[in-house]
């Protein structure tokens, strides 16, 4: 699975949200999440993170073998956005 498919899942799942998927190891299989949603709010960082996770479990079946996540609101993203300036 490529990042750009990742992304659709994530968006599609999760309201409002814009997601960023990274393959900084070139590999396909160790990918990088930055998701932005306001459904997030309010919500302990285990549950965003479940509510990311969750519909890509057929990915982690599959080629996927890990995914670093992080997730904000989009408040909390204003405030730290340019910490990741490749994005």
């Amino acid at each position: 699975m490529i990042p750009q498919d990742i992304q659709k899942i994530i968006e599609r799942a999760i309201p409002q949200a814009t997601a960023h998927v990274l393959d900084p190891m070139g590999d396909g299989r160790h990918l990088e999440a930055i998701v932005i949603s306001p459904a997030f709010e309010g919500i302990p960082l285990i549950k965003q993170h479940q509510m990311v996770t969750k519909p890509l479990e057929s990915a982690f079946a599959g080629s996927m073998h890990a995914l670093g996540l992080k997730t904000f609101t989009p408040q909390k993203w204003e405030q730290i956005k340019d910490q990741y300036p490749l994005l």
